[in-house]
C-alpha cells in the first residue's frame, strides 16, 4: 500500500533534485563564510591566489623557502664554492642593488625636473641650491650610475674568466650581454638630461657615430642603398630632428625614465629566473672525496 508523504517531503522545493543537495550546498557555503571570518587564509580570495595549503608542516615550511624566488634565489642544492665572495666578487648582486638605488632616486628627481629647453638646467640648479638634500639626491643618482657601469663590466669579466657562459648557461650569457647594452644606453640617455655642455657634446658625438651604422645610417655601409638620408636614418630617429634640441631632450627623457627601465626590468627577471633553472651560477669543480677517486680508478690488469 502506498504511504502518504511526510510533512518534510511535502515541503521540498520542486526545483530540488530530491537529495537535499541544495540544502547541503547552502550549509557548506555558510560554513565556509564562518571559517573565512575566523581565518582569512581559508577564504575563497586567499585560496584563489595561494594555490597550495599553508599548514604548519615540515613539507610546507620547506616549500615556502625553496619555491619562493625572493627567499631562495638559488636552487635547493648548489656547489658551496660557487657562492663564495672570492669567486663571484658579488658584482651581480651589487649591480642589482645599484639599479634599485637608481630607480628610487630617479623617481624623486622626477618631481623637480622638466624636460624642456631652458627649464631643465634651471631645475638642476634648483636641486643643487634650493631643494633640501637635493644635491645629495642628485649625486646619489649620478655616482650610482657610474658605479653600475663599472660593476656590470666587472660582472661580465668574472663570468667570462670563470667560463660561466658555457652550456647550459649560454642563453643567460646572451641575456647578460643585452643587460650590459641597456645599462650603457641608460647612462648615455641620462647624460643629456641636465642640458649642459657635457651632455650636449656627448650626445652630439654619440649620435654622429650612429649615422655611420650599417644599413641604418646614411653614412654607413649599405645605408644609401637602403634609402637612408640625413632626415630619415637612425640619427634622425634618436634626436627627433637633425640637431640636438628640445626634441632630443624629450626623447632622451622618455627613454631614460620609462622605456629603457621597463625593458631592463623584464630582462632582469629573465636573468634571475635562468640562474635558478640553470642550476645556479657555475663554480669551481666540486670537492671529490677519496672514494670518488677509487670508483673512477682504472681497473688493474
Amino acid at each position: 500500500m502506498a504511504t502518504e508523504p511526510t510533512s518534510t517531503e511535502s515541503k521540498k522545493d520542486p526545483k530540488s533534485n530530491g537529495n537535499g543537495d541544495d540544502q547541503s550546498l547552502g550549509r557548506k557555503i555558510k560554513e565556509g563564510i564562518d571559517l573565512a571570518k575566523n581565518d582569512p587564509r581559508e577564504g575563497q580570495i586567499w585560496t584563489s591566489v595561494i594555490r597550495h595549503k599553508l599548514d604548519d608542516s615540515p613539507r610546507n615550511r620547506s616549500l615556502a623557502v625553496l619555491s619562493n624566488v625572493f627567499l631562495h634565489l638559488h636552487p635547493a642544492k648548489i656547489n658551496r664554492d660557487a657562492v663564495r665572495y672570492g669567486f663571484t666578487w658579488g658584482m651581480g648582486g651589487i649591480s642589482f642593488y645599484l639599479f634599485i638605488v637608481l630607480t628610487l632616486t630617479g623617481v624623486f628627481l622626477m618631481f623637480y625636473y622638466h624636460p624642456t629647453k631652458g627649464q631643465a638646467f634651471r631645475d638642476i640648479l634648483y636641486l643643487r641650491h634650493d631643494v633640501p638634500y637635493g644635491n645629495l639626491l642628485r649625486n646619489m643618482h649620478r655616482w650610482a650610475a657610474h658605479a653600475m657601469i663599472i660593476t656590470v663590466w666587472l660582472h661580465m669579466l668574472r663570468v667570462f674568466l670563470t667560463g660561466s657562459y658555457k652550456p647550459p648557461r649560454e642563453f643567460n650569457w646572451g641575456v647578460g650581454v643585452l643587460l650590459l647594452v641597456f645599462t650603457m644606453l641608460l647612462s648615455f640617455t641620462g647624460y643629456l638630461l641636465p642640458d649642459d655642455q657635457l651632455g650636449f657634446w656627448a650626445v652630439t658625438v654619440g649620435t654622429n657615430m650612429a649615422r655611420a651604422t650599417p644599413f641604418l645610417g646614411h653614412e654607413g655601409p649599405f645605408g644609401p642603398q637602403m634609402g637612408m638620408t640625413a632626415f630619415n636614418d637612425v640619427r634622425f630617429a634618436l634626436l627627433g630632428g637633425s640637431i640636438v634640441d628640445s626634441n632630443a631632450l624629450l626623447r632622451a627623457y622618455i627613454w631614460h625614465c620609462i622605456g629603457l627601465p621597463i625593458v631592463l626590468s623584464v630582462f632582469l627577471i629573465v636573468h634571475f629566473w635562468r640562474i635558478r633553472k640553470d642550476g645556479s651560477i657555475s663554480g669551481p669543480a666540486p670537492i671529490k672525496l677519496e672514494h670518488d677517486f677509487k670508483d673512477w680508478a682504472p681497473a688493474k690488469a
